[in-house]
C-alpha cells in the first residue's frame, strides 16, 4: 500500500514503475494473508468475507489502473486520471481497512 500512495504523490502525473509493484504485491499478500488467516485454527476468528471482497475487488482496479497508466506513460500517453484513479482507489481500500468494522 505505501508503494501505491507513495509512488501516486512522487511520480504525478505519471504511474510510476513503483506503484505497478505496489498494487501487484499488494493483491499478492493480501491473498496470502487471507487464506492464512482462514486456514489458521488458533486465531479463533474467520476473515470477514464481504470486506475481503470488497478489499480484492479494489486492489484488482488499482492493479489495472496502475497497469494500464504505466503502460500508456512509456508510450509517450500521459493519462493523469489513470495515476488518479489508481492512487485515490488505494487511499479508498485503506479506508476500507480502517473504517470497516
Amino acid at each position: 500500500m505505501a508503494a501505491v500512495v507513495g509512488g501516486y504523490v512522487a511520480g504525478q502525473p505519471k504511474v510510476s514503475e513503483l506503484m505497478v509493484w505496489g498494487a501487484r504485491a499488494q493483491i499478492i499478500t493480501g491473498l496470502i494473508l487471507v487464506g492464512m488467516a482462514s486456514a489458521i485454527d488458533s486465531i479463533g476468528k474467520e476473515p470477514d468475507n464481504a470486506k475481503v471482497g470488497v478489499k480484492l475487488v479494489i486492489a484488482i482496479l488499482v492493479a489495472a489502473f496502475a497497469e494500464m497508466g504505466r503502460a500508456d506513460a512509456k508510450r509517450g500517453n500521459d493519462i493523469p486520471w489513470m495515476t488518479h484513479a489508481a492512487g485515490g482507489l488505494a487511499i479508498v481500500n485503506v479506508l476500507v481497512a480502517v473504517l470497516w468494522t
